[in-house]
């Protein structure tokens, strides 16, 4: 992605430790959660590889058809269960956002990929569509916050829903910092 170096390194971070987290996560015994956690660790890993600045690593074209690829496939799957609404379409916004900004930086990957004046129609919904996602998981968190501890033993820290809800919310916000530098 474009943009200065330090805060390309400050996305890989967060993305980086949100896959970690999500890794975790995949520990959960429900089926559904593990799932999810999965296709999230996928994505904030897949996030962390294109944040990393342009100036220390440009990667050649062959690596961002294979994010391409990697992005598209994800997002067939996403479309599969995005059926069933809920957070899965989400999962779906998130992997085609992930595949567009690939095959943008496949197209050209050494300077902006949209090239002309303005913002791309496809690049200005997806910030639409993640600025009001992240406003939208940061005010469902607040009351997640201050909501009891569940006993210790009764629930995971894997599967704290806060917890699951904030990596959302720090991926969203990557994502969004992505879009703007594309």
């Amino acid at each position: 992605m474009h943009g200065p170096a330090s805060s390309g390194w400050l996305l890989v971070a967060l993305c980086a430790a949100t896959g970690a987290y999500c890794l975790l996560r995949m520990r959960s015994p429900v089926e559904e959660q593990r799932r999810t956690a999965g296709a999230e660790a996928l994505m904030a890993f897949g996030m962390a590889a294109m944040a990393v600045p342009a100036a220390v690593a440009t990667p050649p074209r062959w690596a961002w058809i294979t994010c391409t690829a990697v992005s598209g496939v994800a997002a067939l799957r996403a479309l599969r269960t995005a059926r069933g609404g809920g957070h899965h379409v989400h999962h779906l916004m998130g992997t085609v956002a992930m595949a567009y900004m690939a095959a943008a930086m496949t197209a050209a990957p050494s300077h902006h990929a949209h090239g002309g004046t303005g913002v791309p129609v496809l690049t200005g919904a997806l910030l639409l569509y993640f600025t009001g996602y992240v406003l939208r998981s940061g005010v469902r968190l607040l009351p997640l916050a201050t909501a009891p501890v569940p006993a210790a033993g009764a629930v995971g820290w894997g599967d704290r829903p806060e917890l699951s809800q904030a990596c959302r919310l720090s991926m969203g916000i990557a994502m969004l910092a992505m879009l703007i530098t594309l």
